[in-house]
């Protein structure tokens, strides 16, 4: 939701303590200046310290959080505006903390479970090239001034050695290259919609992605509808912070489609992306007139689908990686012993 410059966190606790003193009656201007005082974050100060200038000179609320777009986006602003034009700005940030912190909980969730997998790739990867480029060479020498023919296996497994150390650099050239190359492949239409499209299809981490994306979207739509934006308004923001390209086209065809009097459900349900349990508590929120109710229902149990999604992939993830690396450690091990047993065979 933030971009670079300040901690999502602090924007949280800035809009809950926002929402105290607002609704204990403290002028907004006298809340602002209060959270400058005892806001450490140096950028963060002279943000709020500017919407405290703008508010002092005529400006609302709402225009002079707007200012700084990088800080408090769309949803923020829109949310603020709602609160600010019914009058009920301390019940409106007070959701809006509420559901900052739902969502920094929800991210906390998916990071917790990307970083395990990767941080064991890591480390394994690691010790593998280790291997390859400082223990496999002397092994090499010492197999090369026997004379004997090795096995295949080693045979392979010093060529791989050879080569790494040969064109490390090419390597690890190509990698960077690589990477820069996926991102500007990102930063497209068509990359970033085919590379969503496969995260949310992707063997394991699939599922937890998808489920994460509903929580996400119900959440956010269901927040809005709460703090009186009107539904239309509510369906661009949710479709701009969705994070995803598959779940934004199908929240804009569904605003499409109630634009011309017709239903959320239809769109979504075409899109593909939404489980049929989504499609039909949307459909008996829209008939029964408690949609953002409903909404919230559904964020609520794809957070616990997300807690239990976490604790499965977890729980896989761990034999998967163990069994995958064990055996190319153990590939390398075989390829170093396999030409010291048939030596001992030959001598025998």
């Amino acid at each position: 939701m933030f971009k670079r410059g300040v901690p999502s966190k602090k924007v949280m606790v800035f809009t809950r303590q926002f929402s105290v003193m607002i609704k204990a009656g403290v002028p907004i201007v006298r809340c602002l200046e209060i959270l400058s005082e005892q806001t450490r974050h140096k950028r963060f100060r002279q943000i709020i310290l500017e919407v405290t200038r703008s508010v002092e000179t005529g400006s609302t609320l709402t225009a002079a959080l707007a200012k700084h777009p990088a800080i408090f986006d769309t949803l923020y602003v829109s949310m603020t505006r709602a609160g600010e034009m019914g009058g009920v700005l301390d019940i409106t940030l007070t959701r809006v903390a509420e559901y900052l912190e739902k969502s920094e909980v929800l991210k906390g969730k998916i990071r917790s479970a990307m970083a395990y997998p990767a941080v064991i790739f890591t480390v394994a990867m690691g010790a593998v090239f280790f291997l390859l480029t400082f223990i496999m060479p002397t092994y090499a020498q010492l197999f090369e001034g026997l004379g004997a023919e090795l096995p295949a296996l080693t045979r392979a497994v010093m060529g791989l050695s050879n080569f790494i150390r040969s064109k490390f650099f090419l390597l690890f050239g190509s990698i960077i290259a690589m990477i820069f190359g996926f991102r500007y492949y990102l930063k497209t239409d068509r990359g970033k919609r085919q590379f969503d499209n496969f995260t949310l299809n992707v063997l394991l981490f699939g599922p937890l992605i998808r489920k994460a994306a509903v929580a996400r979207f119900s959440r956010t739509l269901s927040t809005l509808t709460a703090s009186g934006v009107p539904i239309l308004s509510g369906l661009e923001i949710t479709a701009t912070t969705a994070g995803n390209k598959i779940i934004e086209e199908a929240v804009l065809q569904a605003k499409e489609s109630i634009s011309g009097g017709k239903t959320i459900s239809g769109p979504l349900e075409e899109s593909g992306v939404f489980p049929p349990l989504v499609i039909s508590l949307v459909r008996v929120g829209e008939e029964s007139g408690s949609l953002g109710e409903m909404l919230e229902k559904i964020a609520d149990f794809y957070d616990m689908e997300v807690d239990t999604a976490v604790a499965t992939l977890t729980s896989l993830i761990e034999p998967i990686t163990i069994v995958f690396l064990g055996g190319v450690v153990g590939v390398i091990l075989a390829a170093m012993y396999l030409p010291m047993f048939e030596m001992a065979a030959i001598v025998q």
